[in-house]
Protein backbone atom coordinates (compact mmCIF):
# COMPACT_ATOMS: atom_id res chain seq x y z
CA UNK A 1 0.00 0.00 0.00
CA UNK A 2 0.80 3.78 -1.09
CA UNK A 3 1.78 5.92 2.45
CA UNK A 4 -0.36 8.50 3.08
CA UNK A 5 1.29 11.15 0.93
CA UNK A 6 2.23 9.08 -1.94
CA UNK A 7 -1.51 7.93 -1.89
CA UNK A 8 -2.71 10.98 -2.52
CA UNK A 9 -0.04 12.34 -5.32
CA UNK A 10 -0.78 9.14 -6.90
CA UNK A 11 -4.48 9.13 -7.25
CA UNK A 12 -4.00 12.90 -8.08
CA UNK A 13 -2.39 12.38 -10.86
CA UNK A 14 -4.19 12.37 -13.64
CA UNK A 15 -7.62 13.45 -11.99
CA UNK A 16 -7.68 16.84 -10.85
CA UNK A 17 -10.23 19.94 -12.11
CA UNK A 18 -11.71 22.38 -9.88
CA UNK A 19 -9.52 21.74 -7.05
CA UNK A 20 -8.66 24.96 -5.33
CA UNK A 21 -11.98 26.13 -5.53
CA UNK A 22 -13.43 22.91 -3.35
CA UNK A 23 -10.26 23.28 -1.20
CA UNK A 24 -11.78 27.05 -0.33
CA UNK A 25 -15.14 25.58 0.68
CA UNK A 26 -13.64 22.49 2.46
CA UNK A 27 -11.45 24.92 4.61
CA UNK A 28 -14.36 27.56 5.28
CA UNK A 29 -16.61 24.71 6.66
CA UNK A 30 -14.47 22.27 8.26
CA UNK A 31 -12.49 24.24 10.92
CA UNK A 32 -11.92 21.91 13.81
CA UNK A 33 -11.82 18.54 11.92
CA UNK A 34 -8.71 16.62 11.36
CA UNK A 35 -6.13 18.05 8.45
CA UNK A 36 -7.51 18.24 4.77
CA UNK A 37 -5.61 17.62 1.91
CA UNK A 38 -3.46 21.55 1.79
CA UNK A 39 -3.31 24.55 -1.19
CA UNK A 40 -0.05 23.46 -1.67
CA UNK A 41 -1.40 20.02 -2.99
CA UNK A 42 -4.62 21.24 -4.50
CA UNK A 43 -2.07 23.65 -6.59
CA UNK A 44 0.45 20.22 -7.76
CA UNK A 45 -2.63 18.53 -8.29
CA UNK A 46 -4.15 21.49 -10.84
CA UNK A 47 -0.36 21.13 -12.46
CA UNK A 48 -0.55 17.83 -12.78
CA UNK A 49 -3.80 17.66 -14.56
CA UNK A 50 -2.46 20.05 -17.28
CA UNK A 51 0.95 18.00 -17.60
CA UNK A 52 -1.37 14.96 -18.35
CA UNK A 53 -3.71 16.78 -20.52
CA UNK A 54 -0.66 17.68 -23.49
CA UNK A 55 -1.06 17.38 -27.05
CA UNK A 56 0.54 13.87 -26.78
CA UNK A 57 -2.77 12.34 -25.68
CA UNK A 58 -4.20 14.35 -28.69
CA UNK A 59 -1.76 12.95 -30.92
CA UNK A 60 -2.01 9.41 -29.89
CA UNK A 61 -6.03 9.83 -30.31
CA UNK A 62 -5.46 11.05 -34.15
CA UNK A 63 -3.33 8.23 -34.87
CA UNK A 64 -5.24 5.22 -33.73
CA UNK A 65 -8.37 6.37 -34.70
CA UNK A 66 -7.98 7.09 -38.33
CA UNK A 67 -6.98 3.65 -40.10
CA UNK A 68 -9.59 2.49 -41.98
CA UNK A 69 -7.56 0.02 -43.75
CA UNK A 70 -6.26 -1.75 -40.64
CA UNK A 71 -8.66 -4.93 -39.83
CA UNK A 72 -6.31 -5.42 -36.89
CA UNK A 73 -6.83 -1.75 -34.80
CA UNK A 74 -8.80 -1.54 -32.01
CA UNK A 75 -10.61 1.43 -32.78
CA UNK A 76 -13.15 -0.33 -35.38
CA UNK A 77 -14.20 2.47 -37.81
CA UNK A 78 -17.30 1.08 -38.41
CA UNK A 79 -18.91 2.08 -42.16
CA UNK A 80 -22.73 2.74 -41.50
CA UNK A 81 -23.56 3.39 -45.04
CA UNK A 82 -25.43 6.20 -43.77
CA UNK A 83 -24.62 8.42 -47.23
CA UNK A 84 -26.22 11.65 -45.52
CA UNK A 85 -27.66 13.64 -42.26
CA UNK A 86 -30.85 14.93 -42.44
CA UNK A 87 -32.07 18.48 -44.09
CA UNK A 88 -34.81 19.24 -42.00
CA UNK A 89 -37.07 18.51 -44.99
CA UNK A 90 -37.97 14.88 -44.99
CA UNK A 91 -41.83 14.46 -44.22
CA UNK A 92 -43.99 11.22 -44.23
CA UNK A 93 -44.82 8.14 -41.71
CA UNK A 94 -42.06 6.19 -40.84
CA UNK A 95 -41.82 2.71 -38.41
CA UNK A 96 -39.02 2.26 -35.89
CA UNK A 97 -38.00 -0.38 -33.90
CA UNK A 98 -35.57 -0.41 -31.15
CA UNK A 99 -33.75 -3.63 -30.17
CA UNK A 100 -31.16 -3.59 -27.65
CA UNK A 101 -32.02 -5.38 -24.02
CA UNK A 102 -34.50 -6.68 -22.11
CA UNK A 103 -36.88 -4.17 -23.53
CA UNK A 104 -37.90 -2.75 -26.81
CA UNK A 105 -39.69 -0.24 -28.70
CA UNK A 106 -41.97 -0.37 -32.05
CA UNK A 107 -42.75 3.66 -32.74
CA UNK A 108 -44.40 5.44 -35.79
CA UNK A 109 -42.88 8.92 -36.53
CA UNK A 110 -44.77 11.42 -38.36
CA UNK A 111 -42.41 14.24 -40.01
CA UNK A 112 -43.53 17.63 -41.56
CA UNK A 113 -40.82 18.48 -43.47
CA UNK A 114 -40.33 22.16 -40.93
CA UNK A 115 -37.36 21.15 -39.10
CA UNK A 116 -39.89 20.58 -35.73
CA UNK A 117 -40.32 17.01 -34.14
CA UNK A 118 -43.56 16.17 -35.49
CA UNK A 119 -45.63 13.62 -34.07
CA UNK A 120 -44.46 10.29 -32.18
CA UNK A 121 -46.45 7.06 -30.93
CA UNK A 122 -44.40 3.96 -29.33
CA UNK A 123 -44.93 1.27 -27.18
CA UNK A 124 -42.54 -0.80 -25.37
CA UNK A 125 -42.59 -4.04 -25.08
CA UNK A 126 -40.89 -6.58 -22.62
CA UNK A 127 -38.48 -9.54 -24.47
CA UNK A 128 -38.96 -12.34 -22.10
CA UNK A 129 -35.44 -14.25 -20.73
CA UNK A 130 -37.33 -17.57 -22.49
CA UNK A 131 -36.93 -15.60 -25.93
CA UNK A 132 -33.30 -14.16 -25.29
CA UNK A 133 -31.79 -17.40 -24.75
CA UNK A 134 -34.37 -19.41 -26.78
CA UNK A 135 -34.48 -19.51 -30.88
CA UNK A 136 -33.60 -16.78 -33.61
CA UNK A 137 -36.90 -17.63 -35.07
CA UNK A 138 -39.18 -17.24 -31.85
CA UNK A 139 -37.15 -14.20 -30.94
CA UNK A 140 -37.66 -12.37 -34.53
CA UNK A 141 -41.70 -13.70 -34.49
CA UNK A 142 -42.26 -11.72 -31.07
CA UNK A 143 -40.93 -9.07 -32.90
CA UNK A 144 -42.90 -8.88 -35.54
CA UNK A 145 -45.88 -9.82 -33.21
CA UNK A 146 -45.72 -6.77 -31.58
CA UNK A 147 -45.37 -4.98 -34.63
CA UNK A 148 -48.70 -6.19 -35.55
CA UNK A 149 -50.47 -5.40 -32.52
CA UNK A 150 -48.96 -1.96 -32.31
CA UNK A 151 -50.22 -1.52 -35.48
CA UNK A 152 -53.28 -2.66 -35.17
CA UNK A 153 -53.45 -0.34 -32.12
CA UNK A 154 -52.64 2.52 -34.22
CA UNK A 155 -54.88 1.91 -36.83
CA UNK A 156 -51.90 1.16 -39.26
CA UNK A 157 -52.96 -1.41 -42.34
CA UNK A 158 -50.56 -4.02 -41.88
CA UNK A 159 -51.11 -4.18 -46.03
CA UNK A 160 -49.80 -0.86 -46.26
CA UNK A 161 -45.95 -0.76 -46.81
CA UNK A 162 -44.35 1.62 -44.61
CA UNK A 163 -40.57 2.23 -43.96
CA UNK A 164 -38.65 1.28 -41.17
CA UNK A 165 -36.15 2.34 -39.36
CA UNK A 166 -34.11 -0.26 -36.90
CA UNK A 167 -31.99 0.40 -34.03
CA UNK A 168 -29.81 -3.17 -33.62
CA UNK A 169 -27.91 -2.58 -30.54
CA UNK A 170 -25.66 -5.32 -31.09
CA UNK A 171 -21.87 -6.07 -32.63
CA UNK A 172 -23.13 -6.38 -36.25
CA UNK A 173 -21.04 -6.16 -39.34
CA UNK A 174 -22.74 -3.91 -41.85
CA UNK A 175 -23.02 -4.70 -44.98
CA UNK A 176 -25.42 -2.73 -46.63
CA UNK A 177 -27.67 0.26 -45.13
CA UNK A 178 -30.42 -2.58 -44.66
CA UNK A 179 -28.03 -5.33 -44.25
CA UNK A 180 -26.00 -6.30 -41.13
CA UNK A 181 -25.05 -9.77 -39.63
CA UNK A 182 -24.95 -10.16 -36.01
CA UNK A 183 -20.82 -10.87 -34.73
CA UNK A 184 -21.86 -11.83 -30.88
CA UNK A 185 -24.98 -11.49 -28.85
CA UNK A 186 -24.24 -9.54 -25.45
CA UNK A 187 -26.66 -8.60 -22.60
CA UNK A 188 -27.74 -12.17 -22.24
CA UNK A 189 -29.22 -12.66 -25.29
CA UNK A 190 -27.77 -15.43 -26.60
CA UNK A 191 -30.40 -16.88 -29.41
CA UNK A 192 -29.90 -19.44 -31.29
CA UNK A 193 -29.34 -19.66 -35.45
CA UNK A 194 -28.89 -15.72 -35.36
CA UNK A 195 -24.97 -15.44 -35.44
CA UNK A 196 -23.72 -14.58 -38.51
CA UNK A 197 -27.10 -14.15 -39.89
CA UNK A 198 -28.33 -11.15 -42.01
CA UNK A 199 -30.70 -9.41 -38.73
CA UNK A 200 -32.54 -7.50 -41.06
CA UNK A 201 -33.11 -10.53 -43.54
CA UNK A 202 -34.22 -12.08 -40.68
CA UNK A 203 -36.58 -9.53 -39.30
CA UNK A 204 -38.02 -9.20 -42.32
CA UNK A 205 -38.83 -13.21 -42.48
CA UNK A 206 -40.40 -12.82 -39.44
CA UNK A 207 -42.74 -9.57 -40.55
CA UNK A 208 -43.98 -11.94 -43.69
CA UNK A 209 -44.56 -14.75 -41.29
CA UNK A 210 -46.89 -12.53 -39.81
CA UNK A 211 -48.52 -10.96 -42.96
CA UNK A 212 -47.06 -7.53 -42.33
CA UNK A 213 -45.86 -5.47 -45.14
CA UNK A 214 -42.66 -3.30 -43.86
CA UNK A 215 -40.01 -2.22 -45.67
CA UNK A 216 -36.80 -2.12 -43.58
CA UNK A 217 -34.58 1.02 -45.23
CA UNK A 218 -32.09 1.89 -42.58
CA UNK A 219 -30.34 -0.65 -39.76
CA UNK A 220 -28.10 2.00 -37.34
CA UNK A 221 -27.26 1.67 -33.81
CA UNK A 222 -27.39 4.25 -31.01
CA UNK A 223 -24.83 6.85 -31.60
CA UNK A 224 -25.51 7.14 -35.54
CA UNK A 225 -28.99 7.91 -34.73
CA UNK A 226 -28.31 10.37 -32.47
CA UNK A 227 -26.52 12.05 -34.65
CA UNK A 228 -29.36 11.68 -37.18
CA UNK A 229 -32.33 13.02 -34.89
CA UNK A 230 -30.54 15.71 -34.08
CA UNK A 231 -29.60 16.55 -38.29
CA UNK A 232 -33.17 16.67 -38.38
CA UNK A 233 -33.43 19.50 -36.63
CA UNK A 234 -30.07 21.10 -37.25
CA UNK A 235 -28.69 20.60 -40.71
CA UNK A 236 -25.15 21.23 -38.67
CA UNK A 237 -24.76 18.30 -37.14
CA UNK A 238 -21.69 15.38 -38.45
CA UNK A 239 -20.91 14.45 -35.01
CA UNK A 240 -22.66 12.07 -32.86
CA UNK A 241 -21.38 11.00 -29.52
CA UNK A 242 -23.17 8.80 -26.60
CA UNK A 243 -21.80 9.64 -22.51
CA UNK A 244 -24.05 7.17 -20.98
CA UNK A 245 -23.78 3.81 -19.66
CA UNK A 246 -21.17 3.37 -22.22
CA UNK A 247 -19.57 5.78 -24.85
CA UNK A 248 -19.31 5.81 -28.38
CA UNK A 249 -18.62 8.37 -31.28
CA UNK A 250 -19.92 8.74 -34.94
CA UNK A 251 -18.98 11.22 -37.69
CA UNK A 252 -19.12 12.32 -41.39
CA UNK A 253 -16.48 10.76 -43.30
CA UNK A 254 -15.30 11.33 -46.90
CA UNK A 255 -16.00 8.42 -48.97
CA UNK A 256 -12.93 8.53 -50.12
CA UNK A 257 -10.82 8.46 -47.09
CA UNK A 258 -12.75 4.77 -46.30
CA UNK A 259 -10.57 2.43 -47.87
CA UNK A 260 -11.96 -0.41 -45.69
CA UNK A 261 -15.41 0.13 -48.16
CA UNK A 262 -13.24 -2.29 -50.63
CA UNK A 263 -15.78 -1.22 -53.76
CA UNK A 264 -18.99 -2.00 -52.29
CA UNK A 265 -19.68 1.60 -52.94
CA UNK A 266 -19.03 3.53 -55.95
CA UNK A 267 -18.13 7.44 -55.48
CA UNK A 268 -20.12 7.73 -58.72
CA UNK A 269 -23.51 6.58 -57.81
CA UNK A 270 -25.22 10.13 -57.71
CA UNK A 271 -25.22 10.19 -53.50
CA UNK A 272 -23.35 12.54 -51.06
CA UNK A 273 -19.47 11.36 -51.36
CA UNK A 274 -19.31 10.71 -47.70
CA UNK A 275 -20.58 8.53 -44.94
CA UNK A 276 -21.24 7.70 -41.18
CA UNK A 277 -18.27 5.96 -39.49
CA UNK A 278 -19.14 4.20 -37.01
CA UNK A 279 -16.27 4.46 -34.09
CA UNK A 280 -16.54 2.14 -31.80
CA UNK A 281 -14.69 4.72 -29.69
CA UNK A 282 -15.05 2.81 -26.47
CA UNK A 283 -12.06 0.24 -27.23
CA UNK A 284 -9.43 3.38 -27.76
CA UNK A 285 -6.55 2.07 -25.79
CA UNK A 286 -6.94 -1.82 -25.74
CA UNK A 287 -3.65 -1.90 -27.09
CA UNK A 288 -2.17 -0.38 -24.62
CA UNK A 289 -1.26 2.92 -26.58
CA UNK A 290 -3.07 5.01 -23.55
CA UNK A 291 -1.50 3.00 -20.72
CA UNK A 292 0.16 6.03 -19.60
CA UNK A 293 -2.83 7.91 -18.35
CA UNK A 294 -4.45 5.66 -17.00
CA UNK A 295 -4.09 5.38 -12.82
CA UNK A 296 -3.99 2.18 -10.49
CA UNK A 297 -7.44 2.46 -9.78
CA UNK A 298 -8.54 2.30 -13.89
CA UNK A 299 -6.04 -0.39 -13.45
CA UNK A 300 -7.88 -2.13 -10.70
CA UNK A 301 -11.78 -1.58 -12.36
CA UNK A 302 -10.18 -2.96 -15.45
CA UNK A 303 -9.08 -6.44 -13.71
CA UNK A 304 -12.51 -6.55 -12.06
CA UNK A 305 -14.63 -6.33 -15.07
CA UNK A 306 -16.18 -8.64 -17.22
CA UNK A 307 -13.86 -7.66 -19.77
CA UNK A 308 -10.59 -6.85 -18.57
CA UNK A 309 -8.19 -5.36 -21.80
CA UNK A 310 -11.60 -4.19 -23.40
CA UNK A 311 -13.41 -1.18 -23.47
CA UNK A 312 -10.09 0.86 -22.25
CA UNK A 313 -11.21 4.52 -22.87
CA UNK A 314 -14.89 3.68 -22.60
CA UNK A 315 -13.83 2.96 -18.83
CA UNK A 316 -12.37 6.17 -17.86
CA UNK A 317 -15.51 7.83 -19.41
CA UNK A 318 -18.54 6.46 -19.24
CA UNK A 319 -21.14 6.14 -16.38
CA UNK A 320 -21.09 2.66 -15.81
CA UNK A 321 -17.66 2.84 -14.56
CA UNK A 322 -17.00 6.76 -13.05
CA UNK A 323 -18.39 5.43 -9.54
CA UNK A 324 -16.37 2.44 -9.31
CA UNK A 325 -13.32 5.14 -9.83
CA UNK A 326 -14.48 7.15 -7.11
CA UNK A 327 -15.32 4.13 -4.90
CA UNK A 328 -11.45 2.95 -5.63
CA UNK A 329 -10.04 6.37 -4.44
CA UNK A 330 -11.81 6.67 -1.61
CA UNK A 331 -11.28 3.20 -0.17
CA UNK A 332 -6.86 4.06 -0.89
CA UNK A 333 -7.73 7.05 1.34
CA UNK A 334 -9.59 5.36 4.00
CA UNK A 335 -6.74 2.65 4.09
CA UNK A 336 -4.23 5.13 4.12
CA UNK A 337 -6.11 6.75 7.18
CA UNK A 338 -6.96 9.84 5.32
CA UNK A 339 -10.67 9.44 5.61
CA UNK A 340 -13.49 8.04 7.37
CA UNK A 341 -11.33 7.10 10.05
CA UNK A 342 -10.94 3.55 7.88
CA UNK A 343 -14.25 2.63 9.31
CA UNK A 344 -16.20 2.62 5.47
CA UNK A 345 -13.37 0.51 4.27
CA UNK A 346 -14.79 -3.04 5.42
CA UNK A 347 -18.35 -1.82 5.56
CA UNK A 348 -21.24 -2.39 2.29
CA UNK A 349 -20.49 1.94 1.87
CA UNK A 350 -17.84 1.89 0.34
CA UNK A 351 -16.10 -1.62 0.97
CA UNK A 352 -18.25 -3.51 -2.12
CA UNK A 353 -17.60 -3.25 -5.96
CA UNK A 354 -20.33 -1.01 -7.36
CA UNK A 355 -21.77 0.37 -4.26
CA UNK A 356 -20.97 3.59 -5.03
CA UNK A 357 -22.96 4.48 -8.03
CA UNK A 358 -22.19 7.14 -10.80
CA UNK A 359 -25.73 8.98 -10.15
CA UNK A 360 -24.04 9.64 -6.00
CA UNK A 361 -21.07 11.20 -8.20
CA UNK A 362 -23.86 13.60 -9.92
CA UNK A 363 -25.54 14.29 -6.61
CA UNK A 364 -22.21 15.26 -4.94
CA UNK A 365 -21.50 17.03 -8.34
CA UNK A 366 -25.09 19.28 -7.83
CA UNK A 367 -24.99 20.03 -4.56
CA UNK A 368 -21.11 21.61 -5.19
CA UNK A 369 -22.56 23.78 -8.20
CA UNK A 370 -26.12 24.53 -6.71
CA UNK A 371 -26.22 24.57 -2.69
CA UNK A 372 -25.38 27.46 -0.60
CA UNK A 373 -23.77 24.17 2.59
CA UNK A 374 -22.74 21.63 -0.30
CA UNK A 375 -20.88 19.85 2.60
CA UNK A 376 -23.73 19.57 4.78
CA UNK A 377 -26.10 17.88 1.64
CA UNK A 378 -23.35 15.87 0.90
CA UNK A 379 -22.60 14.61 4.17
CA UNK A 380 -26.68 13.59 4.26
CA UNK A 381 -26.19 11.83 1.06
CA UNK A 382 -23.65 9.98 2.23
CA UNK A 383 -24.95 8.85 5.15
CA UNK A 384 -28.28 7.73 3.58
CA UNK A 385 -25.63 5.61 1.35
CA UNK A 386 -24.47 3.72 4.41
CA UNK A 387 -21.52 5.44 5.28
CA UNK A 388 -21.86 6.95 9.30
CA UNK A 389 -21.12 10.39 10.55
CA UNK A 390 -18.60 11.74 7.73
CA UNK A 391 -16.40 14.55 8.59
CA UNK A 392 -16.70 17.94 7.18
CA UNK A 393 -13.53 17.15 5.94
CA UNK A 394 -14.45 13.54 4.25
CA UNK A 395 -17.43 15.54 2.53
CA UNK A 396 -14.72 17.71 0.98
CA UNK A 397 -12.23 15.26 0.33
CA UNK A 398 -15.33 12.89 -1.55
CA UNK A 399 -16.59 16.84 -3.60
CA UNK A 400 -12.79 17.08 -4.72
CA UNK A 401 -12.99 13.46 -6.01
CA UNK A 402 -16.11 13.23 -7.98
CA UNK A 403 -15.25 16.39 -9.06
CA UNK A 404 -11.79 14.81 -10.50
CA UNK A 405 -13.08 12.03 -12.10
CA UNK A 406 -15.64 13.99 -13.65
CA UNK A 407 -13.57 15.99 -15.50
CA UNK A 408 -11.36 13.62 -16.25
CA UNK A 409 -14.36 12.60 -18.34
CA UNK A 410 -15.11 15.03 -20.10
CA UNK A 411 -11.72 16.20 -20.85
CA UNK A 412 -11.39 12.70 -22.37
CA UNK A 413 -14.20 13.45 -24.54
CA UNK A 414 -13.11 16.45 -25.52
CA UNK A 415 -9.87 14.77 -26.82
CA UNK A 416 -11.96 12.54 -29.16
CA UNK A 417 -14.50 15.46 -29.92
CA UNK A 418 -11.72 17.96 -30.63
CA UNK A 419 -9.47 15.28 -32.82
CA UNK A 420 -12.87 14.15 -34.99
CA UNK A 421 -13.31 18.64 -35.53
CA UNK A 422 -9.97 18.46 -36.88
CA UNK A 423 -10.82 15.77 -39.39
CA UNK A 424 -14.04 17.14 -40.79
CA UNK A 425 -12.63 20.49 -40.85
CA UNK A 426 -15.92 21.97 -41.13
CA UNK A 427 -16.22 25.78 -40.16
CA UNK A 428 -19.68 25.11 -38.25
CA UNK A 429 -20.77 21.62 -36.60
CA UNK A 430 -22.91 20.62 -34.59
CA UNK A 431 -21.89 17.87 -31.97
CA UNK A 432 -25.30 16.14 -31.29
CA UNK A 433 -24.83 14.13 -27.66
CA UNK A 434 -27.56 11.90 -25.89
CA UNK A 435 -26.69 9.77 -22.73
CA UNK A 436 -27.24 9.49 -19.00
CA UNK A 437 -24.32 11.19 -17.50
CA UNK A 438 -24.31 13.71 -19.96
CA UNK A 439 -28.01 14.23 -19.59
CA UNK A 440 -27.53 13.72 -15.36
CA UNK A 441 -24.17 15.68 -14.84
CA UNK A 442 -24.77 18.73 -13.73
CA UNK A 443 -21.69 20.19 -15.14
CA UNK A 444 -20.47 17.95 -17.69
CA UNK A 445 -21.43 19.83 -20.67
CA UNK A 446 -19.60 23.08 -19.94
CA UNK A 447 -16.28 21.39 -18.93
CA UNK A 448 -16.57 19.18 -22.32
CA UNK A 449 -17.39 22.64 -24.28
CA UNK A 450 -14.69 24.32 -22.56
CA UNK A 451 -12.05 21.45 -22.97
CA UNK A 452 -12.84 21.21 -26.81
CA UNK A 453 -12.42 25.32 -27.11
CA UNK A 454 -9.49 24.96 -25.58
CA UNK A 455 -8.27 22.31 -27.76
CA UNK A 456 -9.22 23.56 -31.08
CA UNK A 457 -8.05 27.38 -30.13
CA UNK A 458 -11.19 28.41 -31.39
CA UNK A 459 -10.78 27.32 -34.40
CA UNK A 460 -14.42 26.02 -35.15
CA UNK A 461 -17.62 26.72 -34.71
CA UNK A 462 -19.01 23.89 -32.37
CA UNK A 463 -22.17 23.47 -30.21
CA UNK A 464 -23.24 20.47 -27.93
CA UNK A 465 -26.54 19.83 -29.24
CA UNK A 466 -28.26 17.22 -26.75
CA UNK A 467 -30.12 14.55 -29.41
CA UNK A 468 -32.42 12.65 -27.20
CA UNK A 469 -33.66 9.46 -28.22
CA UNK A 470 -31.62 8.43 -31.06
CA UNK A 471 -32.55 4.61 -30.65
CA UNK A 472 -35.96 5.79 -31.63
CA UNK A 473 -36.26 9.26 -33.38
CA UNK A 474 -33.13 8.44 -34.70
CA UNK A 475 -33.67 5.48 -36.67
CA UNK A 476 -36.87 6.50 -38.51
CA UNK A 477 -34.92 9.65 -39.55
CA UNK A 478 -32.72 7.29 -40.90
CA UNK A 479 -35.47 6.04 -42.60
CA UNK A 480 -36.56 9.17 -43.81
CA UNK A 481 -32.99 10.16 -45.40
CA UNK A 482 -32.94 6.67 -47.28
CA UNK A 483 -35.97 7.49 -48.67
CA UNK A 484 -35.42 10.73 -49.66
CA UNK A 485 -31.89 9.63 -51.16
CA UNK A 486 -33.13 6.53 -53.10
CA UNK A 487 -35.75 9.46 -54.79
CA UNK A 488 -33.51 12.21 -55.28
CA UNK A 489 -30.36 10.00 -56.73
CA UNK A 490 -28.77 13.86 -56.57
CA UNK A 491 -26.18 14.74 -54.14
CA UNK A 492 -26.86 16.73 -50.93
Amino acid sequence: MLIASQSIHFFFYHLGPRALQLHQTERRTAQGDHAAPGAELCRRASKWYVDCFDFSIFRRVNKAIFRFSEETAVVKMLPSFIRATSVGKESGEFLALDLGGSNFRVLLITLHGDGKKGEMRHVTYAVPQELQQGTGEHLFDHVANCLHNFMVEQRLSCNKTLPLGFTFSFPCQQKGLASASLVAWTKGFSASGVVGKDVVQLLTDACRRKNIAVNVVALVNDTVGTMLACSFFDPDCSIGLIVGTGSNACYMERLQNISKLNGLVSVNDGLPEEMCINCELGAFGDDGKIDKYRTVHDRKLDANSINPRKQTFEKMISGMYLGELVRLVLVELAEAGLLFSGSAVTSSAIGKQGSFSTRILSEVERYVLESEKPLHKIGLLLSDNGIASPSSTDCAVVAYVCSMISSRSSNLCAVAMATILQRINRKRVAIGVDGSLYKAHPTFKDLLSTKIEALTGGKYEFKLVLSEDGSGRGAAVAAAVAIRLAGAGVKK
